[in-house]
């Protein structure tokens, strides 16, 4: 999308293998030589071209895109959701929020719910949260792990260094089955400071039409934020692949954020060779015939502006 020269994609992906440590990414990164303001008509620049290019993403149906957005709490992965995605056709595009499993989904092994709501082709699908779940959450708390009644797995003593290693091999291979099938794998991580958090979770309980956005629950979990700091760490290291890469987002600045993700959303629409269906000389001498019969209907003479007749 040519926005490379004022947000640095390429500083804020992580390699795969890389031991990365979150401290050395900056959460108030705001591009280069950009305010708000210019930054939001990048935005809107960025929208329509993404609403334009995923008309033909999805008239092409060859490929599927999936989006993962992971953060901590109020880090503004539902307004991302809103103002980045508000130009796409809803036809094409399908957004879904994981919480809690249910008992249902605990029946299954973990990966289950999520394949269930991936993206077919010449689809968007945006997973707000997502399988990381199960290497986050799962990890600060792992007394969750029992109640997917793993077999040897009846201690959180047992889900050890081993154990979380081999879950990441598992995500990894989900992910390069769906990658090697034609889908384009994005997962941004939005890095957030807790200060900044702190501000937002007193806006959210200043602000009386924010209330609803705030839960104790949100505050029991800040209290383990080195825990999922380090659980994002490893996660990140261990699942950031060419064909799946993950993408550490600036997060205290809400415009910067929105705009850095439809970047690199845009710059990996551009690589893809997507063009509308062609149609054959027999198909085409269907469609002349259908617009000659069409043209050739009477025309019926109908009042202008006659909601309906009466008698």
């Amino acid at each position: 999308m040519q926005h490379d020269r004022f947000v640095d994609t390429a500083a804020m992906l992580v390699a795969p293998d890389e031991k990365i440590l979150l401290r050395d990414y900056s959460t108030r990164y705001t591009g280069r030589l950009l305010d708000k303001k210019e930054a939001q008509d990048l935005l809107e620049e960025s929208r329509k071209k993404l609403a334009k290019i995923q008309d033909k993403f999805y008239a092409d149906n060859r490929y599927a895109m999936l989006i993962v957005l992971q953060a901590m709490d109020a880090a503004g992965k539902d307004g991302a959701v809103k103002h980045i995605m508000s130009g796409f056709n809803p036809l094409g595009v399908k957004v879904h929020s994981f919480k809690a499993p249910t008992s249902q989904e605990l029946d299954h092994y973990y990966l289950w719910r999520h394949s269930l709501v991936l993206p077919a082709r010449g689809e968007i699908a945006i997973h707000n949260r997502s399988h990381y779940e199960n290497v986050l959450v799962t990890r600060v708390h792992p007394e969750y792990l029992l109640n997917e009644n793993i077999p040897g797995l009846d201690s959180v003593k047992k889900a050890d260094e081993k154990f979380w290693e081999e879950r990441f091999k598992q995500i990894n291979r989900f992910e390069k089955n769906l990658s090697e099938n034609g889908t384009i794998i994005l997962k941004f991580f939005l890095h957030v400071s807790k200060d900044e958090q702190r501000k937002r979770f007193l806006d959210r309980i200043d602000d009386p039409s924010k209330n609803w956005k705030f839960s104790t629950g949100d505050l029991k979990e800040r209290a383990f934020w080195d825990d999922y700091q380090h659980a994002y760490e490893e996660a990140i290291r261990a699942t950031s692949t060419k064909y799946a890469p993950w993408y550490v987002i600036p997060a205290d600045d809400k415009w910067f954020t929105r705009l850095a993700i439809a970047t690199i959303i845009g710059n990996y629409f551009d690589e893809l060779d997507l063009h509308y269906p062609t149609v054959s000389e027999a198909q085409k001498s269907v469609l002349q015939k259908a617009r000659k019969e069409l043209i050739a209907e009477p025309k019926k003479d109908e009042k202008k502006g006659v909601l309906r007749r009466t008698k």
